[in-house]
């Protein structure tokens, strides 16, 4: 028969030597090497634990010890191994007590009489692993439980179904007025304004962004806001999480800046078109006049038209530079 070769730190809670000794073959009968930890009392049990800074797998704990037993001993035992799976052995076959043991948080539940080597490590392996992954699950609900109740952004839970808010973080509090009580007793129809203009924003909207809403603040304040969701579990329930973004700022910014760019398209069409007449005048005086075959008295003639075209495209650039300080003062 091949044993386990892994090692495992097991911690036997046994005051009866015969059934220590008994526990001991069952678990070198299906392990290589294991870490066998034997104390005979809870106290020694508190003792080791207290001084112990190795890291232990299971604990196998007898129901009947010197100082402690019963439900005491198990919700004791428990506060001291926090993150260790507990599996009861008893040589009582009570099956009340054994259903109210694992509502406490005990891992399995054993009867003496019954137990072997091969029932024994089967429960060991399986609450080991079984523990390892509720470790991995309960770290990873407190990672999203930390990512949702610190962002910096406003986000919400809610159902589906019925759209009624399931949970909310600081943010969302903060920046809709709502308090935490408000907030669970509304649904996501309620922050939903139907008041503001359809069409305001639409095309810088369509071209920056993916999913914008229009929400109402407690105030009565409308504000845009892109959002992003995603389906979780919470609560054992098919959920939506939601992250919503407040972008009336910056549609207000990209309104100004279309309106500006807007502003430039004149601007430079005017440099096109309306320039261009006065300068065209100027270039053809000025090339009658550089022209050696032009009479003096007429060069004079020209000079007052050269003036007047001048004059035209100054007043022309001053209200450029006019509307280019309206633009960016």
């Amino acid at each position: 028969m091949h044993k386990d070769k892994k090692k495992y730190s097991i911690i036997v809670v046994e005051d009866n030597a015969g059934d220590f000794f008994l526990l001991q073959d069952y678990l070198e009968e299906m392990i290589l090497i294991p870490d066998i930890i034997h104390v005979k009392s809870f106290k020694e049990l508190e003792s080791f634990l207290g001084s112990n800074t190795e890291a232990i797998d299971i604990v196998l704990l007898d129901l009947s010890l010197p100082d402690k037993r019963g439900e005491e001993l198990i919700k004791d035992t428990l506060a001291l191994v926090t993150t260790t799976p507990i599996v009861v052995l008893t040589g009582y076959p009570d099956f009340s007590f054994a259903v109210k043991s694992l509502a406490l948080g005990i891992s399995d539940y054993l009867l003496k009489d019954d137990l072997n080597a091969a029932t024994l490590y089967k429960s060991i392996i399986y609450n080991i692993e079984r523990n390892k992954n509720l470790v991995k699950l309960k770290e990873s609900e407190q990672r999203y439980s930390d990512l949702f109740h610190l962002s910096p952004q406003p986000m919400w839970v809610y159902n589906p179904e019925s759209l009624r808010f399931l949970d909310v973080n600081l943010a969302a509090l903060t920046h809709y007025g709502y308090d935490y009580d408000e907030f669970l007793s509304m649904t996501t129809a309620d922050i939903t304004s139907e008041t503001a203009d359809e069409a305001m924003f639409f095309d810088i909207i369509s071209d920056n962004f993916k999913d914008v809403s229009r929400h109402r603040k407690k105030s009565g304040e409308v504000i845009y806001v892109d959002t992003r969701s995603n389906t979780i579990t919470y609560k054992g329930s098919d959920s939506k999480v939601v992250l919503a973004r407040d972008i009336t700022e910056s549609l207000k910014h990209l309104e100004a800046i279309e309106k500006q760019n807007e502003q430039l398209v004149e601007i430079a069409w005017t440099q096109s078109h309306v320039v261009r007449a006065p300068l065209a005048r100027i270039m053809g005086l000025v090339e009658l006049m550089s022209d050696a075959t032009t009479p003096t008295e007429e060069k004079l003639e020209l000079l007052p038209h050269v003036l007047n075209s001048a004059n035209e495209l100054d007043e022309i650039i001053r209200e450029i530079v006019v509307k280019s300080k309206l633009i960016i003062p």
